[in-house]
């Protein structure tokens, strides 16, 4: 696939740092916008193996780091879960201006979730894949239970996430307790196709069922067998997007 480096304004005036996937061939599928997941990057491994699938297809993907994250400008301790969805706001006004527009929204883990808020306020996007994500955002404090007093006392605290620490504040927890998912679940009126592991020991595969529960058809469910959260096996990543492209197909 072909990668160009770029940046665009984020929800917060920062300037994010993002890929422009496209495959060799020229884009025939229509264009996916990516959100990775919580401290993750654009970058991961797995974003770059479901990416290089889906433009083995025919499809455009943008994929960016979220406001403070990777490569992108900000200060993470001052964003949370609602500047991350104004971030894909931006990325996908961004597209439209100097791409395309995007036709598919597709999550990992928070960025699953967050794609789900999003999906109301972009109104190119026909369908959104979750993978691995949670059902609510606030499963994320799991993650804090043992600094999440010092936060509620102190108003931030130091926490050791996948062994790089990150400074959270007590807004971070504020705006996460504000999300009300259930009802833009409800409410999604996009074609929804959800991935999720049976054994991700990080979201539970409980939060799969719920989501697919509450969405309206067209909804459908892929099991990622022994895939880990992370999706370290490319196999796994491979498959997401070779399955995606495929889905898409029929609602694109």
């Amino acid at each position: 696939m072909k990668s160009t480096k770029l940046t665009f304004p984020g929800s917060r005036n920062a300037e994010l740092s993002a890929k422009m996937d496209e495959p060799e061939q020229g884009i025939s599928r229509g264009t996916v916008l990516f959100a990775h997941c919580f401290t993750c990057s654009k970058n991961l491994r797995a974003v770059n193996n479901i990416s290089k699938a889906l433009t083995d297809q025919g499809f455009g993907v943008f994929r960016f780091d979220f406001t403070g994250l990777g490569e992108s400008e900000g200060d993470f301790a001052d964003t949370n879960f609602s500047s991350n969805v104004d971030d894909l706001v931006a990325a996908a006004n961004f597209m439209k201006m100097e791409w395309e527009s995007p036709k598919m929204l597709m999550g990992h883990s928070l960025g699953g979730a967050a794609v789900l808020q999003a999906a109301h306020q972009i109104e190119s996007g026909e369908a959104v894949v979750t993978i691995g994500a949670p059902c609510n955002p606030e499963h994320v404090t799991h993650h804090l239970l043992d600094k999440r007093e010092e936060i509620e006392e102190k108003g931030e605290a130091r926490v050791n996430l996948a062994g790089r620490t990150f400074t959270i504040k007590k807004q971070f927890l504020d705006d996460l307790e504000e999300q009300v998912m259930d009802k833009i679940i409800r409410n999604l009126d996009r074609s929804l196709l959800i991935f999720h592991s049976p054994i991700d020991q990080t979201v539970g595969i409980d939060n799969a069922a719920h989501i697919y529960k509450l969405a309206k058809h067209p909804k459908s469910f892929i099991s990622l067998d022994d895939a880990d959260h992370l999706l370290s096996n490319q196999e796994d990543a491979k498959y997401i997007g070779l399955v995606t492209a495929a889905w898409g197909s029929r609602y694109l």
